[in-house]
């Protein structure tokens, strides 16, 4: 038994304790506006009924034109999924649902009706695979799946592998075909729901109610459930919106999927947070992308870096003169080298204020400041090897630590921890991985960093790589030891490794480095064609490079860090 399986319960929940602490703010029960998400609503449609909440947009090949809702009909939208969820599928304070779907109104609407009753949101890559999303549903309790339609060609599998009691919906959008035989059709549930019918008093469900459940790839096993609270997240909100001084004027545009929680944070409750109007897109286009900007009068985007690079080969002209209320570009979730910042930065003009956090943390733990003159910023995103990920934001404290849980000297490298009011409570059913990732009473988030002290007193965070070896394609978490096992499962294969190397389109791509057993032979397309039959497109190695030699530790572990160099040739194609 490992030495975090001993801890006590008792010892494992004062570590989780000790890394919801944060100094910045001693409490943070005085700065929300709302007891919790249903009254968020309330209050939000009581003075902006008539506002402009969200505008829609499909992907479609023809010129589009959103669909809108004001905040009094999006809220009606939520009272009436509120009404099925509860009625319909009986889903409770405490209980959880999943949901493997698309940006769609639908999608948001469930994810709000369902905190208005105090239950957990289980949100499922679609483009994960049968296997992992059946063990993300049954590992977090879930009782109902709403998916929609366009995630699945055929969802025969996964219905196979779901507990026997599921109740399933789906929603069909603008498919023809009627759902599954043993799916209920989600949008005539919601034709035909009686918002007449009660449901549980706003002011019943605590600010303490468990609000989402997002699985985050490991380095081994299975992914981890990040168990959010309805405070947390209104923490995380409230700091981002004080921030980039995101107020009811503001425009903000989703492109991100909401399956994620920077898509989720950011630029959707961030917005319905402060009384704004958010720009939703099902997904992201760069063709057109300046002319949205201006024809909606957007002030801030939340992006990847791969989203900047796409920006930057669609080549489209922008004026700025036609974007003056556009402030800034607000990116994260993967890894941004000096090289893309500075050829986006230079290109358009617009700055980029590059973030940092994680699923654990709600989502972001800092930011670049937005005061910053252009020469300061530029010079903290191109001076120092790396961009910075910038200062802690209000309502969590950021340190870099050995692995003792000592402080290590400025300029040092160590491991990035966080604590605070945005700090997970912890991973769904899951005391190991509590224990480990809350040592010293600090979130340890496997990543390695650096900090500066600026001129202006101010720490400023640098993130150098991960401790723990996920590879982060497009802002999407993978592990390497998923796609080992697929390596290794094809005959011939003596040793086959996933080696996550730097990519300038999606920040990192997958490549594989194998080695052939004695006598055997094959080819690169034929480990990528063995790897396309078992993993999504995402997780396929893009490059396969052939060899003898595996770097390994003296305990025999192999070091695919000290693989990545030979792939550095491929760091400027883009795999397609």
């Amino acid at each position: 038994m490992s030495e975090s399986t001993q801890l006590s319960q008792t010892t494992i929940d004062h570590l989780l304790e000790s890394g919801h602490v944060s100094r910045n703010m001693p409490s943070v029960d005085d700065h929300l506006p709302f007891l919790n998400f249903g009254d968020m609503w309330r209050q939000q449609v009581a003075e902006h009924v008539q506002r402009v909440c969200i505008r829609y947009y499909p992907c479609t090949d023809q010129d589009e034109s959103p669909i809108e809702f004001t905040y009094g009909e999006f809220s009606e939208l939520i009272d009436r999924v509120a009404t099925v969820l509860y009625h319909n599928y009986g889903i409770r304070e405490g209980g959880s649902l999943a949901t493997l779907s698309i940006n769609h109104p639908h999608t948001i609407a469930i994810y709000f009706a369902a905190w208005r009753l105090g239950a957990r949101v289980v949100p499922i890559n679609p483009g994960e695979t049968d296997e992992r999303a059946e063990y993300v549903f049954t590992n977090s309790e879930s009782t109902l799946l709403i998916a929609h339609r366009g995630c699945r060609e055929n969802y025969g599998t996964i219905e196979n592998s779901l507990p026997e009691n599921t109740r399933r919906a789906m929603i069909l959008g603008d498919t023809i075909d009627g759902p599954p035989e043993g799916w209920d059709h989600f949008e005539s549930l919601l034709a035909g729901a009686d918002t007449s019918q009660d449901l549980p008093a706003i002011d019943s469900i605590g600010a303490d109610a468990e609000t989402l459940v997002v699985y985050t790839s490991g380095t081994t096993g299975n992914p981890k459930g990040v168990v959010l609270t309805q405070k947390q997240m209104f923490a995380d909100a409230l700091a981002i919106s004080n921030w980039h001084a995101i107020d009811e004027h503001t425009v903000m545009m989703n492109v991100l999927p909401i399956h994620h929680v920077n898509g989720i944070v950011v630029t959707l409750l961030t917005p319905v947070f402060v009384g704004a109007e958010v720009i939703v897109n099902q997904r992201f286009r760069p063709r057109g992308f300046w002319k949205k900007l201006e024809k909606h009068n957007v002030g801030i985007v939340s992006v990847v870096p791969t989203l900047l690079q796409f920006l930057i080969d669609a080549d489209e002209q922008l004026d700025l003169e036609r974007i003056p209320n556009f402030r800034h570009f607000i990116c994260g979730a993967g890894p941004l080298s000096v090289e893309l910042a500075r050829d986006f930065q230079t290109r358009f003009g617009l700055r980029i204020l590059h973030g940092y956090g994680l699923s654990e943390t709600v989502c972001y733990s800092c930011f670049l400041p937005v005061d910053l003159e252009w020469h300061e910023h530029c010079s903290w995103m191109y001076d120092h090897g790396f961009p910075s990920i910038g200062c802690p934001i209000d309502v969590n404290d950021m340190a870099i630590h050995d692995a003792a849980g000592g402080n290590v000297p400025f300029g040092e490298r160590g491991e990035i921890v966080i604590r605070g009011h945005n700090i997970m409570k912890g991973y769904f059913n899951n005391p190991e991985a509590n224990s480990t990732a809350f040592a010293h009473g600090w979130f340890r988030s496997g990543d390695e960093g650096f900090r500066l002290r600026g001129e202006d007193d101010r720490d400023y965070y640098f993130i150098t790589g991960r401790l723990k070896e996920l590879i982060i394609r497009g802002g999407i978490n993978m592990s390497p030891f998923e796609i080992d096992e697929v390596l290794c499962g094809m005959p011939g294969i003596r040793v086959g490794l996933a080696v996550g190397f730097e990519n300038r389109y999606y920040g990192e791509e997958v490549g594989a480095y194998v080695q052939v057993e004695p006598g055997k032979a094959m080819t690169e397309a034929d480990v990528i064609a063995w790897c396309r039959s078992n993993l999504t497109a995402a997780k396929c190695p893009k490059v396969v490079l052939f060899g003898d030699e595996i770097p390994v530790t003296s305990t025999g572990k192999y070091q695919r860090g000290k693989l990545k160099h030979l792939f550095a040739g491929y760091k400027d194609k883009q795999f397609r």
